[in-house]
């Protein structure tokens, strides 16, 4: 991956998201620890509070696209940035449930907002042979900053005081500030109007790209073997040192970093990230048979198959992450980009929300075979998604031809 795309979008993008991950980093290694040690939250109302957060961000994502796609992208993003900085700000009165919700559920609007209004940037302002290119590297950029900032917040956590934790809010705060800073150096990206006649949610009503949607949602799950149960699984079901864990995080980011470009390739077309998604299926099929073989092994054959297992599953979630950001460029809209990345996002966070419960039932629950039932859901999920690509091409071609025929 070269190390500074060419000048213009991608690049300012790119310094953008840097900065705004970094905070991220900071605020994703210290939330959970803030809310029960500082605000004093039991871990059962923690998570709660976030999973209610991240229902609120999921239900406005496609309509905050829609306005992206009507107010114009890039005035969108900087602003939900902006209102981002000085609602993380007002997190330092945060003291009870309530008043996080009153900080938080706000904030998931604005987060979902710049979100859409981002992948709308890159819709209207990144030529189309280099949206997918453009989301493979901003991917890259957001590891490297993610794991920046979680590193850094870690000398927070050591202290473990109330102080401490205020100090990684406000950092934070200034990073989605100094992002908003960054994009005002984007060239404008006008408002697209919209079409005469049709609903406004055009995407929510798009059988098909829902139907994707739903299915990428399901591959999303992936996420969850890597964040919840491998640590458990390998502190609970292995003899592999817990040092273990460090080890696969580490394979997982470097080679994200390394080649979630390279592995984006091919993927600028329907047909091919069509088969990256059906790649991704099998990939983590095959990680899913390989994990629960751990569970019978020892010393260096148990951390060996542990790596092995987490290069064939980072393979995957490269192959998955391609195939969605082709599909979902592939199939908006030229009117609608904003409301589409908003709807799509939305398949990626209902994964993300329901993955720690399936993965933990799945493979500590039911062992071997949950982690058999887990992979051949994820084959499953892979293969259906050509077909349903392909019912959404026709279906455009089809519109396309009509309105040609109608003009």
């Amino acid at each position: 991956m070269p190390l500074l795309p060419e000048p213009g979008a991608i690049r300012t993008l790119a310094a953008a998201t840097l900065v705004n991950t970094l905070g991220s980093g900071l605020w994703m290694a210290s939330n959970a620890l803030f809310l029960t040690r500082s605000v004093g939250l039991s871990v059962g109302r923690t998570g709660l509070a976030l999973t209610l957060v991240g229902l609120v961000s999921l239900v406005v994502s496609s309509p905050v696209g829609y306005l992206a796609d009507r107010l114009g992208p890039r005035g969108v993003a900087i602003g939900g940035l902006a209102a981002m900085g000085l609602f993380q700000a007002a997190m330092v009165e945060v003291r009870s449930m309530g008043t996080f919700l009153l900080v938080a559920a706000p904030m998931a609007v604005f987060e979902a907002a710049q979100r859409a209004a981002r992948g709308a940037i890159i819709g209207g302002a990144v030529p189309q042979d280099r949206r997918v290119y453009t989301r493979a590297y901003l991917r890259a950029v957001t590891n490297v900053g993610i794991t920046v900032g979680a590193s850094v917040a870690g000398i927070g956590l050591t202290v473990d005081t109330r102080t401490a934790y205020l100090c990684l809010i406000v950092a934070d705060a200034a990073t989605f500030l100094l992002a908003a800073a960054v994009l005002t150096r984007l060239a404008p990206v006008p408002p697209v109007p919209r079409p005469e006649s049709g609903p406004r949610l055009t995407a929510l009503r798009d059988r098909p790209f829902v139907a994707f949607v739903v299915l990428d949602g399901l591959l999303a799950i992936n996420f969850g073997l890597l964040e919840v149960a491998l640590p458990l699984w390998i502190a609970e079901r292995t003899d592999a040192p817990r040092w273990m864990v460090s080890v696969v995080f580490a394979v997982n980011t470097v080679s994200v970093v390394l080649l979630q470009v390279r592995a984006a390739r091919g993927t600028d077309t329907l047909a091919g990230a069509a088969r990256a998604s059906r790649r991704s299926g099998f990939l983590l099929l095959a990680a899913c048979l390989i994990f629960p073989l751990t569970a019978g092994t020892r010393d260096a054959t148990t951390v060996v198959l542990l790596i092995v297992a987490a290069l064939v599953h980072v393979a995957a979630e490269m192959a998955y992450s391609a195939g969605g950001w082709g599909i979902s460029f592939g199939l908006a809209p030229d009117h609608a980009h904003g409301q589409y990345q908003g709807t799509f996002a939305m398949g990626h966070q209902f994964g993300q929300m329901i993955a720690p419960a399936a993965v933990t039932t799945l493979t500590l629950g039911w062992g071997a075979p949950g982690w058999v039932i887990l992979g051949a859901g994820f084959a499953v999920a892979g293969c259906l998604i050509p077909p349903v690509v392909r019912r959404a091409a026709a279906q455009r071609t089809a519109a396309g031809e009509a309105v040609a025929a109608g003009g």
